[in-house]
């Protein structure tokens, strides 16, 4: 096995949102959702810190009140993404002013989605697992996970799907039903019909060096065209290791998804 890497959980906390403004500060079960997200990737026993990456004083105020590690963000970042490589640099710069090591390249640095606050803690065991893979662990740059879903679900264009090479890198992720079922077609609501599908669960984690290099690159042809910033990595021939998992969560989009997210953390929590 290759040894562990040092492991950083960074969650992007954006008070501006079109379909739901100061999210991060949605209050769920009497504490913000920032708070439940963060108690939630900190129990992760591969991370050795977790810090939330904002730009607004209003959520910063509500994390040092609550103990929750925190960097200040600049506001003119076009993606969470690049918020996290930001505040992975300041975490150097922090380690760099008290004596020791900044941040090595082969660190990984886990992208924590923070409207996800029913997330469960081994899906960011899962997700850096293949960092110390004995095989080739040392190669991997980049890991996602994702998980079987039925016909009906891959019907969807807001469910984003993946196919995978034999080594479990990612081929395509893409908002059409991928591998499509020549014989047949994806018939809605028939989990029997065509292939199995896997729906991309969007958690990252990646080696500095990978992140600063995504940062740097264009947004790409077919990013532009789907949506999807995954794909200025594999069109810049950046591999994405993708893991299987199991466990579901559910994500904060708009005000009407709080009462599902408190059913999901009872259940979580039993």
């Amino acid at each position: 096995m290759t040894a562990f890497p040092t492991c950083y959980g960074i969650i992007p906390a954006r008070y501006a949102s079109s379909r739901f403004p100061g999210k991060p500060l949605a209050d769920i079960a009497g504490m913000p959702m920032f708070w439940h997200v963060y108690q939630r990737a900190a129990r992760c026993p591969e991370l050795c810190k977790v810090v939330l990456a904002t730009d607004d004083e209003r959520i910063a105020q509500a994390a040092h009140r609550l103990d929750v590690p925190f960097v200040m963000t600049r506001p003119d970042h076009e993606s969470g993404t690049d918020r996290v490589y930001e505040a992975a640099c300041l975490l150097g710069r922090d380690l760099e002013s008290s004596g020791k090591a900044g941040l090595p390249d082969d660190a990984v640095v886990v992208n924590i989605q923070g409207d996800e606050p029913a997330l469960d803690p081994r899906m960011l065991s899962q997700l850096v697992a293949p960092f110390t893979a004995a095989k080739d662990g040392a190669r991997v740059r980049v890991a996602t996970l994702a998980m079987a879903i039925d016909a009906a679900e891959a019907a969807s264009p807001d469910r984003v799907k993946v196919v995978t090479a034999v080594n479990g890198d990612a081929l395509y992720f893409s908002r059409a039903a991928i591998p499509f079922a020549r014989d047949g077609g994806v018939q809605a609501g028939d989990a029997a019909a065509g292939p199995a599908y896997l729906g991309h669960v969007g958690l990252y984690a990646f080696r500095l060096e990978a992140l600063r290099a995504f940062t740097q690159l264009a947004p790409s042809s077919l990013e532009r065209r789907e949506k999807l910033e995954q794909l200025r990595l594999l069109e810049n021939g950046i591999p994405i290791r993708v893991v299987p998992t199991t466990y579901r969560t559910h994500g904060v989009d708009r005000p009407e998804d709080i009462g599902i997210i408190i059913n999901l953390l009872g259940e979580n929590e039993g």
